[in-house]
């Protein structure tokens, strides 16, 4: 029986994803746009509906980056109101571990999920940097090491709030004065990180736990999704990367006595369709185009450079002097913390080998669309991963906001069911029946900690 394939839908909003240009782009603030995209996601049978994060306005040479959208709504509040008009759809939140604290984020969590009868997860995330940290009142930094330390324990700090409450302690009439045990949400958890005792107030999530999604690529965000996460997502798109990831993640488990079906990895992809492979290509071509204006050309430069090049010309040659390796011009971006002097080698390379103006390098570098082509062709595309163990599914992230899924849905996902490979209809009202996942023991938590 072949593999079944589990799709999410990501709501874009900043970076350079969306066409702004685009006329059928709209609001990325506006609650109508998030009601599209999900209506579409749950229309399509989809597992989840997710939202990203961002705790900073990203900042380029001193000034806020007018280039992303200046603007992101908190993700658990637009999620708490999908969640009345969507009846099926899984809806993921990120929310920040570094700094928020367990009880408040367990307890936003839970309210979700009661509220979704059982749709909720939880992409959990860290943050690297000093710029994002002058937000907070704790401020600073954590290093690689202790920001992921901190996230375990935070995690497992949240599920032991949740166990708490035993799934029978929920009152049965209040109005009649029939309340739960009185040792119910009662906790105490003394760790490195966190030292917090008392009763927590939001009853056992009807997931039990809500599910946990997990993003690190590094050797210490594999083992954190190997030990805690219910999917990861993945940055490698091929199938030969995609391959190698999913043999190292899923060959992790067992350690933590943990089945492959347990974790569920999903790369984050896009797509072009057209009626032809030549016209799907041309259309990928012009979008990549419209995502890599002149000006983001540049801005991108700059980040991996570490100088003002505004007084290059994007059409042109790559800069002709060296990078500046300090500090930088850019805060609150991820991209541009690894080794920026080999990037700025590799890319001289790549522009003198094929002749590559600094924008056509930038589109070059950043080449997002993974799946090109009919939808027959990129339905057996997106097959081929998933019965070839390079992905479980796919998470999609669209050009458009909020329409850029009505083509996937409406002419590849019908030929996924035709297939028998993605469901005519959900089997199930919680997103952890959708992902196929094993419903969490009450006191799990507690277990873990005792074995410890």
């Amino acid at each position: 029986m072949p593999k079944q394939i589990h799709l999410a839908a990501h709501f874009p909003g900043v970076n350079n994803t969306t066409v702004w240009t685009d006329p059928r782009s709209a609001s990325q603030i506006d609650f109508g746009s998030f009601v599209h995209l999900a209506e579409t996601a749950e229309r399509g049978k989809f597992d989840f509906f997710f939202l990203a994060e961002g705790l900073r306005l990203r900042e380029m040479k001193g000034r806020i980056h007018d280039l992303d959208v200046a603007g992101r709504p908190e993700s658990l509040t637009v999620l708490s109101a999908l969640s009345a008009v969507t009846t099926r759809l899984g809806l993921a939140a990120t929310v920040n571990s570094t700094f928020n604290e367990p009880y408040e984020v367990a307890r936003r969590l839970a309210t979700v999920d009661h509220l979704s009868g059982g749709r909720a997860a939880w992409n959990v995330v860290t943050s690297w940097d000093a710029f994002t940290g002058e937000n907070f009142r704790r401020g600073g930094y954590l290093d690689e090491a202790d920001r992921y330390a901190r996230a375990a324990e935070f995690l497992h700090t949240a599920r032991e709030l949740w166990d708490s409450w035993a799934d029978g302690d929920l009152p049965a009439d209040p109005a009649a004065g029939e309340f739960a045990r009185p040792g119910a949400g009662a906790f105490a958890h003394h760790g490195a990180q966190f030292g917090i005792a008392g009763r927590f107030n939001a009853p056992r999530p009807p997931q039990g736990h809500p599910v946990i999604i997990q993003a690190g690529d590094s050797y210490e965000g594999r083992e954190f999704a190997a030990a805690d996460a219910d999917v990861i997502f993945s940055r490698h798109g091929t199938l030969e990367d995609g391959r190698a990831f999913y043999k190292d993640v899923k060959g992790r488990l067992a350690r933590y006595g943990r089945r492959p079906a347990d974790l569920k990895i999903m790369p984050a992809v896009t797509y072009v369709l057209g009626d032809t492979e030549e016209d799907a290509a041309e259309r990928a071509a012009e979008i990549r185009r419209a995502q890599v204006s002149p000006q983001n050309a540049i801005a991108f430069l700059e980040g991996y450079w570490g100088r003002d090049l505004s007084a290059y010309d994007p059409d042109g040659p790559l800069p002709d002097i060296d990078p500046d390796l300090g500090d930088g011009v850019s805060q609150g971006r991820a991209q541009f913390r690894g080794d920026r002097a080999e990037t700025v080698r590799r890319w001289r390379e790549l522009a003198g080998e094929r002749g590559l103006s600094i924008r056509e390098l930038v589109i070059e570098a950043t080449a997002r669309q993974t799946f090109v082509g009919t939808a027959r062709s990129v339905a057996d595309r997106i097959d081929e991963f998933v019965q070839t163990d390079a992905a479980d599914g796919f998470v999609f992230v669209p050009h458009l906001t909020p329409g850029g899924l009505d083509d996937l849905v409406e002419h590849v996902v019908p030929l996924l069911q035709e297939k028998g490979v993605f469901r005519a209809d959900y089997t199930g009202p919680t997103l952890r029946d959708h992902l196929g996942l094993r419903p969490p023991a009450a006191g799990s938590a507690r277990s873990e900690r005792e074995a410890s």
